[in-house]
Formats: structure tokens, C-alpha cells, sequence
């Protein structure tokens, strides 16, 4: 959301107003790890991988040492930040062809961020 004000010189200005909607609900990303992701992941650095890789944001796609990645995942270069782990967690095979991670997918925006906001808070 931009918010407009005039200042003195008779230019505008523009500020950019968070939208702390948008934050994400850490016990509900919890919940939904538990759910849906901790069968295969664990929740972070200095935990073992299971099925899955250990979850970090910050870290590049198929570089977590001791997992074995498929081709594409390590080919893939994806850095995991919020965005790119949103729009991967929405279609997984979609964002990341031949990636052997058997997840149709998260739908709905609010539970990506509350996702995300869990593993965020992993740190």
C-alpha cells in the first residue's frame, strides 16, 4: 500500500506502508508443519534430513550437504526466501520440474505464510 504526502518543495512523495497482515501466524505454521511437512522434513540447521532435507530459508536448492537432491533440484539454483518458498510450496513439480518431492501443493496464501513465518522463526 503507498501512502501520498506533499512536501515542501511542492514534489510528492511516496511511502510505503507494510501490510503486517501479511506477516504469517507462527503456532498456526506449526500446526501446519506438523501436518503436512514434518513426516519428511525436520525444522532446520543442525538437524538430520529425513525423506526430505532439513528446512532453512537463506540456503540454495540442493546444496544442504548430505541430502541426495534429484538433478533438477540441484540444478535448479532456486535461493530460499520467502517468495520462492511461497510460490514452490503453491506447485512444487510446477516451480521445480523433476523434483521427486511428492507434494500436490498449498493452496491458499494465509497458510504459506503461516508456513513460512515457522520456519522463519526455525533461526
Amino acid at each position: 500500500m503507498q501512502e501520498k504526502s506533499a512536501i515542501p518543495n511542492g514534489h510528492t512523495q511516496y511511502c510505503i506502508i507494510p501490510n503486517f497482515n501479511n506477516m504469517g501466524d507462527v503456532a498456526k505454521g506449526a500446526r501446519l508443519f506438523k501436518s503436512k511437512c514434518n513426516q519428511c522434513h525436520t525444522s532446520g540447521v543442525g538437524e538430520g534430513h529425513k525423506l526430505g532435507p532439513a528446512l532453512q530459508l537463506g540456503r540454495t536448492s540442493g546444496t544442504s550437504e548430505g541430502f541426495n537432491y534429484t538433478p533438477a533440484n540441484r540444478a535448479s539454483g532456486v535461493e530460499w526466501g520467502e517468495d520462492t518458498l511461497s510460490d514452490y510450496l503453491n506447485q512444487p513439480k510446477r516451480y521445480i520440474p523433476g523434483t521427486k518431492m511428492n507434494f500436490a501443493g498449498m493452496r491458499r496464501p494465509a497458510d504459506r505464510q503461516d508456513l513460512i513465518a515457522y520456519i522463519k522463526s526455525f533461526d
